[in-house]
C-alpha cells in the first residue's frame, strides 16, 4: 500500500490547528490503496527555538545551547533561549497527545541529524562544532541520547502510537563535500570520511530503534544528496527530493530499493508558484525513472509520497492543498503498482 506523508514544517504558529489539519488530511477519508503517515508539524514561524536546528538542539543531553548573532552556540548552562525551546516542545507534545488521543498507528517525528547540527552549532569559544572531531562525536552521542528520550516520551503520551523517526540532514552534502567554511570564511572545515559519516548517522538511528521507533528514515532535500552514504547508515527509508537526483543518485536509489530500503519520494515542489502541480503530472517522472532503472512496478506499493521539502514557506491554504495532492499522487502510484 502506498503511503502519503509530509516532510515536517508547516506554516503558521498554531500547533493545535496544524495537527488537526495533518490528521484530517492524512488519516480521514483516504482513497483505496493509500495509507497516511501523520506527523508532528514543526512551526518555524514561531521564532527561535522552533527552527530545525534550535528545536533539535533542545533535545541534546548535557549540551545546552543559547542563541547568539552567529547562531546557536553550545554553553555551560541553559538560559532563556533553552527555556523558550523547552516551552515549545512541551506545548507541541501536549497538543500531540490531545490530537492523537486513542490513536493506534504510525506517527512520524522529525529531528535534525548530527552532521547538519555539527555544521550549524558553534563551540563556546571557537568555530563550528564540525571543526572539532571530538566535539562532533560528543554531539552525535548527545543527540542519540536525546532522540531516544524523545521517542520514549511520545510513546508514553500516545500509548497506541508506533513512532517513526525522520532524521533531517539538509547540510549533509555540504559537509561531505567540504563546502562548510569557518567563521572567517577563509578556511574550509574538514570533511568527515565515509566511515565517520555513517557511524554518526547510524548511532542516532540505532538509538531511535532501541527506544521503540518502528522505522527510521534519513531525509535530505539538498542538491546532489549523498544517497550512498545515507543508505549505508542503515535507515529503513531514504527521503529525497527526486527532482535533484542525477543519474548516479537514481542508481544509488535503485540499489537501496533492491536491498529493501524504502523510498520516500519528494515529488511535489514546495515553491509557492509551483505547488499546484496536478497529481498525474507530478507522478510521471517517478514512474519513468522507475521503469528506466528496471525496478519492479509492484514495488511502487512500498513508496511513500511526500512534498520535496517542508511546507513552511507556503500559505496555510497552499499547505493543505499540497498535502491533498500528495494523497492523490499516492493514489496514482497505487494504481501503477497494481496494474
Amino acid at each position: 500500500m502506498v503511503t502519503a506523508s509530509g516532510v515536517g514544517s508547516w506554516p503558521g504558529e498554531d500547533v493545535r490547528e496544524a495537527l488537526s489539519v495533518v490528521r484530517g488530511e492524512l488519516v480521514d477519508g483516504l482513497p483505496e490503496g493509500v495509507e497516511g503517515l501523520p506527523y508532528l508539524p514543526e512551526l518555524p514561524a514561531r521564532g527561535p527555538g522552533a527552527d530545525l536546528v534550535g528545536r533539535t538542539a533542545g533535545l541534546l543531553v548535557d549540551l545546552p545551547v543559547d542563541l547568539q548573532p552567529q547562531g546557536w552556540r553550545l554553553v555551560d548552562h541553559p538560559g532563556r533561549d533553552a527555556e523558550r525551546t523547552a516551552a515549545w516542545w512541551r506545548q507541541d507534545l501536549d497538543e500531540l497527545a490531545e490530537a492523537f488521543d486513542g490513536w493506534s498507528g504510525q506517527l512520524k517525528l522529525q529531528v535534525a541529524g548530527p552532521w547538519t547540527l555539527a555544521s550549524q552549532l558553534w563551540l563556546p569559544l571557537g568555530d563550528r562544532v564540525l571543526d572539532d572531531p571530538g566535539a562532533t562525536r560528543d554531539l552525535a552521542d548527545s543527540l542519540a541520547d536525546g532522540v531516544a528520550e524523545h521517542v520514549r516520551a511520545v510513546r508514553r503520551l500516545v500509548p497506541g502510537a508506533s513512532p517513526v523517526l525522520q532524521v533531517d540532514e539538509p547540510g549533509l552534502a555540504a559537509v561531505l563535500e567540504g563546502r562548510v567554511r569557518s567563521s572567517s570564511g577563509y578556511r574550509v572545515l574538514p570533511a568527515p570520511d565515509r566511515q565517520q559519516a555513517t557511524t554518526a548517522l547510524g548511532s542516532v538511528l540505532a538509538a531511535a530503534r532501541d527506544a521503540g521507533a518502528v522505522g527510521v528514515a534519513l531525509h535530505c532535500c539538498a542538491d546532489r544528496p549523498p544517497v550512498a552514504v545515507m543508505r549505508d547508515s542503515g535507515p529503513d527509508a531514504l527521503s529525497v527530493d527526486t527532482s535533484l537526483l542525477g543519474p548516479s543518485g537514481w542508481e544509488s536509489v535503485a540499489h537501496a530499493v533492491e536491498a529493501g530500503v524504502r523510498l520516500w519520494a519528494g515529488v511535489l515542489s514546495t515553491q509557492p508558484r509551483r505547488a499546484a502541480l496536478p497529481a498525474g503530472e507530478a507522478v510521471a517522472p517517478l514512474l519513468q525513472r522507475w521503469a528506466e532503472l528496471g525496478l519492479v512496478a509492484a514495488d511502487l506499493a512500498a513508496v511513500t509520497v511526500t512534498p520535496a521539502c517542508g511546507l513552511a514557506a507556503l500559505s496555510p491554504q497552499q499547505a493543505v492543498e499540497l498535502t491533498g495532492t500528495t494523497v492523490q499522487v499516492a493514489r496514482e502510484l497505487a494504481h501503477a503498482a497494481s496494474g
